[in-house]
């Protein structure tokens, strides 16, 4: 399941349990429509509570990065699981945005804000 919410152009997800690929489309349409209406967006993704995903989740998030290479600003990661922190990693070379990894939601909007 997926909880996401838009503030200007900084957009927040909170991935619980297994993340699915109808979570992920959800998260894309959401960048789309911030994207077309306010620019480059900002995004803050929460998983700590992720317990697992789906293979098709993996595909599809590496086909849109690339896709939306230049659609970011910063894109905060909240974890403290180091494959996701790895993932973190390998896809900025396909995101052409600040990406950091952060153990706290606090951190992680602060960075944002900066």
């Amino acid at each position: 399941m997926i909880n996401i919410s838009l503030d200007n152009n900084n957009l927040h997800a909170s991935v619980l349990g297994e993340f699915t690929l109808a979570d992920f489309q959800a998260l894309e349409s959401h960048i789309a429509y911030d994207v077309k209406f306010q620019g480059k967006v900002n995004l803050v993704i929460d998983l700590r509570d992720m317990l697992d995903f789906t293979v098709d989740v993996a595909w599809e998030e590496l086909r849109f990065s690339r896709e939306h290479a230049h659609e970011f600003n910063k894109i905060a990661i909240i974890t403290s699981d180091i494959w996701l922190t790895w993932s973190a990693w390998l896809n900025r070379l396909f995101v052409d945005a600040d990406i950091q990894v952060f153990e706290t939601l606090e951190l992680a909007d602060a960075w944002i804000a900066a």
